[in-house]
Formats: structure tokens, sequence, C-alpha cells
């Protein structure tokens, strides 16, 4: 008979994956040893492979799971009904207080998924486009003008660029924190893409983005 898990096995599991995950973003992930992440969380290596069996998955775990919850949250957003100014807003504000508590498996997810291979990286790269996809329909429900002429998910991009990198210059014990930071960022970008003007060019904008 197959020996069963014991009550706290998925609570280790989210803890080697945070530890994991940490190394990943300060070190890089080819420079991160197996040995490393067990000693991080007070195993021994043979214990670390009793919950995940290499570096790899802990990789792959880390990504899927990171961006599966941002998807989770365009879902949970939509299911609100809100109209598409306070929809982006929300939007914004959800997926900053995320990446607050989130900073090193975002960091993995935007620096380290050039090192998943065939279907892992296209599905990871799938549900990224599916967060993009849905922010990018709020911008198109916001200005329905610019419909043909594939701007929508650039502007998106442009929204990414402001809040994905946070984690770099934003200090702990600074004056602002991301719940204020959130509102900020809304403003700014619902301020300005009123001011968005199509570019007069003969240059295809490329559709292919992701989170």
């Amino acid at each position: 008979m197959a020996r069963g898990r014991s009550p706290g096995y998925d609570d280790q599991r989210e803890m080697i994956l945070a530890r994991a995950a940490e190394l990943f973003a300060h070190r890089g992930y080819p420079a991160t040893s197996m040995n490393q992440v067990a000693e991080a969380c007070g195993f021994s290596k043979a214990l670390l492979y009793h919950y995940y069996r290499d570096k790899y998955s802990l990789l792959v775990s880390i990504a899927e799971s990171h961006v599966s919850r941002l998807v989770d949250l365009v879902a949970d957003v939509e299911a609100l009904g809100l109209a598409p100014d306070p929809r982006l807003r929300e939007l914004i504000r959800r997926f900053v207080r995320e990446y607050a508590g989130a900073q090193h498996a975002h960091r993995v997810l935007t620096e380290d998924v050039k090192f998943l291979e065939g279907e892992d990286r296209e599905r990871v790269i799938a549900f990224e486009r599916t967060v993009v996809a849905g922010f990018a329909r709020v911008v198109q429900l916001l200005r329905p003008d610019l419909e043909g002429e594939a701007l929508a998910k650039p502007l998106t991009m442009l929204l990414f660029g402001m809040i994905n990198w946070m984690f770099i210059w934003m200090r702990p014990e600074g004056r602002l924190d991301y719940d204020s930071m959130a509102p900020m960022v809304a403003d700014l970008f619902l301020g300005g893409l009123p001011a968005v003007t199509p570019p007069v060019s003969s240059t295809p904008i490329p559709s292919e983005t992701s989170a």
C-alpha cells in the first residue's frame, strides 16, 4: 500500500516554492542548485526530492502557479460586471497587491520563463496571453475607436511596464506602499489613454505580446 501524504505536505511544497523563488530571483535559475534550495528550506537534499524531483520541476511550479493566480484575478474581476473604468482600476489594484506578495515568483516568471521547455513554456505563455487579453478587452472598451488600429495590446503592455517592475525600485520602508501606488498607476494610465492617437505608419503593430 502506498504511503499517504502527511497533513502538512501541501504547506511544505508551498514553502519550498517560496524559498526556491527567492533564490532564483536573487541568484538566477541556472546558478541555483538543489543543495542551496534544500539548505534554504532547512531540509536534507533527500527530503527535498520527496517533494520535487529536480530543479526544473521547481521552476515550472513557480511560474505556472504564479501566472495561474493572475489568470484567476482577471476572471474574478470580470465576474464583478463593473463598468470599464472601475474594472480596469480594480484589475490594477489586485495585480499590484498580488505582485507585492509575490515579488520573487513574479521575477522568476518574467526573467526565467526562457528556461522552460516545449509544452511547459507554451502553457505558461498561453496563461500570460490570457492575462494580457483580459486587460486589453477593458482598454478596448475604454477606447473603442482604436478597434481597427491593433493598439489595445500594445497599450496594455505599456500599463504592465508600469506595474511589472515596481519591485525593483520600491523600498519596503519607503513612504509609498503598493496600496497607495495602485490608484496612482490607474490615474496615470486612464488619464493618458484619452490622449492616445493612432500612429501614422505603414508598419503593422506587433500583436504577439506577453505579460
